[in-house]
């Protein structure tokens, strides 16, 4: 037997319709394209952020020649079904900024850029510790809200920048899901044989909490102003005179005497865009993202086209 009919044989097997090899090609190139969309493409995309956010920080760090670190928390879809990120101050986060400070020459002044709900205390405190002993200026800029540990973290800050509609808030210790104030008032206006020993434990432990937190904010602030003024603010903002989640405007932060301004740069707010929300959900805030600039006459308002 000669080969040739064999080869024939297998050319004419293998060979098939030409509508079916076409239709073959175009399911194997929208694979292709399916493999890209959601696998490359989310990759890229977050590559070329990281690369922008990176040069945005170190021009401004040219800018204002400090060390610039960020702590924004923002619910950011990232890699493959866009998981998110981690919204919230942790251990992960602490050990990132005092790796920051350590590479941070003691001549060099740091701007920390602050956008958080709060988090774990131990790591807020890591974080404000390690800015109080930096030798050089701190300056925390608050874009939008530093909230709870976010507000410990500002404290340490030689000076807080805030923008006019920014907000910080109390930073009265939490204990579980109560706030410790609370629980001592409870515990105070009912008579001990009616309390079960898991809430007189947790009073106990709410008041040691208050004690501690009001003298770590006590000792982070008399670096910038009196021994009495520093008890004084400390106290107002452990004694749970407001709720957890109360908004202390830059107005508000000046009256009780903390040292902040309003002059935030621009270049803050470019950063901060840099840090999109998620994508996944139908964007609740739409905009031209221009600046507008309109002209009063005659003391009134000039609507802008």
């Amino acid at each position: 037997m000669t080969p040739v009919p064999v080869s024939v044989n297998l050319w004419v097997q293998t060979s098939g319709n030409p509508q079916e090899e076409g239709e073959g090609a175009l399911e194997f190139n929208f694979f292709w394209i399916l493999i890209i969309f959601f696998f490359v493409y989310p990759s890229m995309k977050q590559w070329y952020r990281e690369k922008s956010r990176v040069n945005a920080i170190r021009g401004l760090e040219k800018k204002r020649g400090s060390r610039v670190i960020t702590l924004i928390h923002r619910q950011e879809s990232i890699g493959f079904f866009g998981m998110f990120s981690r919204n919230y101050i942790n251990i992960e986060d602490s050990e990132e900024v005092l790796r920051a400070i350590r590479l941070t020459s003691v001549d060099t002044p740091i701007d920390l850029i602050v956008h958080t709900p709060g988090g774990l205390l131990l790591a807020a405190e890591q974080i404000a510790a390690a800015l109080n002993k930096h030798p050089a200026k701190v300056t925390v800029f608050v874009p939008h809200y530093a909230m709870s540990g976010g507000t410990l973290v500002a404290l340490a800050a030689d000076e807080i920048v805030m923008d006019e509609h920014a907000v910080l808030g109390p930073v009265d210790p939490q204990i579980g899901q109560y706030p410790a104030v609370s629980i001592i008032k409870t515990v105070e206006q009912k008579p001990v044989a009616e309390l079960d020993d898991e809430t007189l434990i947790l009073a106990d432990v709410s008041r040691k909490a208050i004690v501690q937190t009001s003298r770590f904010v006590k000792d982070l602030l008399v670096d910038n102003v009196s021994e009495e003024e520093a008890e004084r603010l400390a106290t107002i903002l452990t004694e749970g005179r407001w709720t957890h989640d109360y908004p202390i405007s830059s107005v508000e932060a000046k009256r009780i005497g903390m040292f902040v301004n309003t002059e935030m740069p621009d270049d803050i707010c470019d950063i901060m865009c840099l840090y999109p929300q998620s994508g996944q959900r139908r964007p609740s805030v739409q905009y031209v993202p221009l600046p507008y600039h309109g002209s009063p006459k005659n003391g009134k308002k000039t609507p802008v086209n």
